[in-house]
């Protein structure tokens, strides 16, 4: 089946319909087996600095493999890598259920993850074209969203009752979404043919990684992604410590549901953001990553519950319509310069390496004894005037 039949067919295609609800079952399984573990970490008295650690040997996959996830995802169907890459994650959640190290599942689950990531973005340049590829983003976007909502609180909540039971749903919707990704169908490779040899690999990623960085719209698509992810995963962290001290609840569930509201939120945002934004008018997504750090600062501050969650709703919210043009923007010229599934791979090398980078700062801030509101504080501050830098930075064309 040719490529160009499936960006001709209608947005809500046997194709993208599969690709939606493989991505649900794999993100909600990715956000279920987060909280699990860390309750796992928790229930085996490690100490909570500790608890990063595991983000970061996950997002350590990501940068890792980044020279060649990218080729593999261009190299074959992108359909069948995804599918290999659910395997994979189902494989690290069964090791953490067979009582076996959480941090070598989860690193597992990593692998799976880095893989998958270039297919499942890129694969909507494949069945999507124009302006439907800023909609199908968004669709993508409040999939991955709703997993993350349904996930976080499902993996607290099952936490809070049954680790073994939890760690078997999480597994089962792994499988879920490896059947889900025999029903997209096999479309033809993007550039089959590439050497596999790893210092050829190694030196064609790094021809994308000049190619994309060099050019001033991918520049800022790369950048504003990779500061948004860095400080989406660290706020993840931050509310694992910061719902004990400023509102005095210990359980697992509360910072799960916490998280859902940021969920929530990021699917109205990216909404919001495929009505209101084009390709021609990503500017516009620029004050909503401004308004993220003060909101950040401001729900810091909070010893209200409904005030935490109405705040991250909104959080979430801006989240959702700042990252989802700066995606679309990415996989439109990337697509015409390096490939997209080569375009995705340098995404995720810039936004885990910021990933990492933030965990690294968070876990010294946290073992050296700094407090939780402190550190949210200015863990928002910074993020503001990251992105106010970049938008005042960025030229008005590339």
């Amino acid at each position: 089946m040719s490529a160009r039949p499936e960006r001709d067919a209608p947005l809500m295609s046997r194709s993208m319909l599969a690709v939606i609800v493989a991505q649900f079952f794999s993100a909600f399984g990715d956000n279920a087996l987060l909280f699990v573990t860390l309750a796992v970490l928790k229930n085996q008295f490690y100490p909570d600095w500790s608890q990063p650690i595991l983000q970061m040997l996950f997002v350590a996959t990501y940068i890792l493999l980044a020279p060649f996830v990218g080729q593999m995802a261009d190299s074959f169907a992108k359909g069948r890598v995804m599918m290999f890459a659910n395997s994979l994650k189902l494989l690290g959640a069964l090791v953490i259920c067979f009582g076996l190290s959480p941090f070598i599942g989860y690193t597992l689950v990593g692998i799976g993850a880095a893989a998958y990531s270039p297919a499942k973005y890129g694969i909507l340049g494949e069945i999507t074209q124009g302006e439907k590829l800023v909609k199908a983003n968004g669709l993508m976007e409040g999939s991955t969203i709703a997993a993350i909502l349904l996930g976080s609180v499902a993996g607290g909540i099952l936490a809070d009752w049954n680790l073994l039971v939890a760690l078997a749903v999480c597994a089962l919707t792994y499988g879920i979404a490896v059947v889900a990704n025999l029903f997209i169908p096999k479309l033809q490779a993007a550039r089959p043919g590439q050497s596999w040899h790893f210092a050829a690999m190694l030196r064609s990623f790094i021809a994308a990684c000049r190619v994309l960085w060099r050019d001033a719209e991918t520049r800022f698509s790369l950048l504003g992604t990779s500061l948004f992810w860095g400080a989406g995963v660290t706020l993840r962290f931050l509310l694992v410590l910061w719902v004990p001290v400023a509102l005095g609840i210990t359980d697992n569930k509360t910072p799960t549901t916490l998280n859902a509201m940021v969920a929530i939120g990021i699917v109205l945002g990216a909404a919001a953001a495929a009505k209101l934004v084009t390709l021609e008018t990503v500017r516009r997504c620029m004050p909503a990553g401004v308004l993220i750090g003060v909101m950040v600062v401001i729900f810091s501050m909070q010893h209200s519950l409904l005030n935490a969650y109405l705040l991250l709703m909104v959080i979430g919210a801006l989240g959702g319509f700042f990252v989802v043009p700066l995606n679309a923007l990415l996989q439109a010229r990337g697509k015409q310069s390096v490939g997209s599934g080569n375009a995705i791979a340098v995404q995720n090398l810039g936004e885990n390496t910021a990933m990492l980078l933030m965990l690294g700062l968070y876990t010294l801030a946290i073992k050296a004894g700094a407090p939780a509101v402190a550190t949210g504080i200015g863990f928002g501050t910074l993020f503001a005037l990251s992105i106010a830098v970049l938008w005042v930075w960025r030229p008005s064309k590339g």
